[in-house]
């Protein structure tokens, strides 16, 4: 169950859905955006993490960025003895080698993330 309800797919009714949150974030909604670095997908996912399938459609792509996200959900679970905050959810998706002390820039994303899932 923690697994489920990190990965948002458990939530109030009220509640933006934490991945359609996560792509609006990371790329717009775009389908065939490309970061800087090689990113890819709507969840601007780097290309040496992408698992596998069509970058480009929606469903693979959500089904690719869960995938990653996983392991980061366990250990911080493991960790912390809790589920991550929408906060520490973004942190863990875009820099989680630093949860516990994001930079400035990331705390600034993780704070335009929560609101969105908040809204």
């Amino acid at each position: 169950m923690f697994v489920l309800g990190s990965l948002g797919l458990v939530m109030p009714a009220f509640a933006m859905d934490r991945w359609e949150a996560l792509s609006m974030i990371e790329s717009g909604n775009n389908d065939h955006a490309i970061g800087l670095v090689g990113e890819i997908s709507r969840f601007q996912i780097r290309p040496e993490l992408w698992p596998g399938g069509n970058p480009h459609n929606p469903e693979q792509a959500l089904t690719a960025a869960q995938k990653t996200m996983i392991p980061r959900l366990n250990q911080f679970e493991r960790s912390h003895k809790r589920q991550p905050t929408d906060f520490e959810f973004y942190v863990l998706w875009n820099a989680p080698w630093v949860v516990d002390h994001p930079s400035a820039v990331v705390k600034e994303r993780a704070q335009r993330f929560v609101n969105l899932v908040q809204s």
